[in-house]
């Protein structure tokens, strides 16, 4: 019993270690939706936000 207990601690580190070290594949966003976050934190202008936009509204 007490090995399990072991192999549960080392699986939860291990998986604790896997999640934080940036392994994980960030999900697939579009351009589009990238844009849209931009504009949201204030990294771009709206002049910057529209002309991308018709940019990325061109290419599809």
């Amino acid at each position: 019993m007490m090995y399990a207990w072991i192999i549960l601690v080392i699986a939860i580190i291990i998986g604790l270690w896997y999640f934080s070290s940036g392994r994980v594949q960030p999900k697939h966003e579009n351009p589009l939706d990238i844009l849209k976050e931009r504009y949201a934190k204030g990294e771009i202008t709206k002049q910057e936000y529209e002309e991308q936009k018709r940019i990325i509204n061109s290419k599809n």
